[in-house]
């Protein structure tokens, strides 16, 4: 089949150039983001984020010596510093799979304060099959089985060792594993059956981009601000996506146009972002759910503080989001108005 439809193919990487691929790229970013914002809307929201986390980031990198050029060029260098590279091979694998057992178990110990109603965390690392971890993300994650027999998993990249840093490492685990997708996926066991079947995927990968971001507000990075680096820096990834993904589709850009803001604006790795772009030319509109997603808790949060004041509970609210399950971000803001209105009460 791929055999018969490559005499077919093109250098087009969006799906402008196919029939009607405009209509169906807004449908797919009304889907991948459970929005209606347009393609417009959603990368100048990927310029204007990216530039707000810019912002916080070049502080940080002047503190540690790092005060020449761009931030995306700085995070460049920061990432070649042998100090937070690990060993090559089967030495730096083993390295990993310790650093992130020992990040697990120091979150755990931390989410009763985010937390009201826990769950437990059911988890294995597994390092991704060596036959497909060429053409795979850097790692991936999700819960287990409703039964509770099957635990969930984070599986990570180790292709080479190069993929990973010891500033971003952590915030990878807490993305894919706790408190990110293995613990939100558990609260979901707790729904009726069909509501633990159905995903929205601006709701699970926005709640992943808040896991992050709990992570840091309970100070896992106060006294590794190399680390709030690689957490900041993941953001903005996302923010990246935003641009990059309607740029692909919706603004006509190339292939490697894509790759080359990713690299430039962000100081990621090449490497990773090739497989990155590639997945957005195939899969229009998923990408921009995350910060679409983190950006929509953030702003719900915003308004319970401001509607609650004192009464404002930080685990009160987690509980409410990821109590009230898989849901589209229109459902999400009428769950979080009943948590508004309960702790009123």
């Amino acid at each position: 089949m791929l055999e018969s439809l490559q005499p077919r193919s093109t250098s087009n990487a969006g799906v402008w150039a196919l029939p009607r691929g405009e209509e169906y790229y807004a449908w797919a970013l009304r889907a991948g983001t459970t929005t209606n914002m347009t393609p417009d809307e959603v990368h100048q929201m990927g310029i204007d984020e990216l530039r707000a986390l810019h912002a916080r980031m070049d502080p940080i990198l002047r503190s540690i010596g790092y005060t020449e050029g761009s931030v995306g060029a700085r995070m460049t260098a920061l990432g070649a510093d042998p100090r937070y590279k690990f060993a090559e091979d089967d030495p730096g694998r083993a390295e990993i799979m310790a650093f992130i057992q020992d990040k697990l178990t120091d979150i755990r110990a931390r989410l009763p304060r985010a937390f009201h109603t826990l769950v437990p965390g059911f988890l294995e690392v597994v390092r991704i099959s060596p036959d497909v971890e060429d053409g795979a993300p850097g790692a991936y994650g999700g819960a287990g089985t409703i039964d509770g027999r099957e635990p969930g998993h984070f599986w990570i990249n180790l292709r080479t060792t190069d993929l990973h840093r010891k500033f971003d490492l952590p915030d990878l685990t807490y993305h894919e594993a706790i408190p990110g997708h293995v613990w939100q996926g558990e609260y979901t066991f707790r729904q009726p059956l069909v509501r633990s079947m159905l995903g929205f995927n601006a709701y699970s990968e926005g709640w992943a981009l808040y896991a992050q971001q709990i992570a840091d507000e309970l100070g896992v990075y106060d006294d590794f601000p190399v680390g709030r680096l690689g957490y900041l820096q993941s953001l903005a990834f996302r923010a990246c996506r935003l641009v990059v993904d309607t740029g692909l589709h919706s603004k006509r850009w190339t292939r490697a146009q894509g790759i080359d803001f990713f690299v430039r604006e962000n100081g990621s790795n090449a490497d990773e972002v090739q497989s990155e772009v590639d997945r957005y030319c195939t899969w229009p509109g998923q990408a921009c759910g995350y910060k679409v997603g983190h950006t929509t808790i953030n702003r719900l949060r915003e308004g319970a503080q401001s509607a609650l004041g004192s009464r404002y509970d930080f685990a009160g609210f987690n509980d409410a989001v990821v109590g009230g399950g898989n849901v589209p971000m229109t459902v999400l803001g009428r769950v979080i108005d009943a948590y508004v209105a309960g702790a009123r009460d």
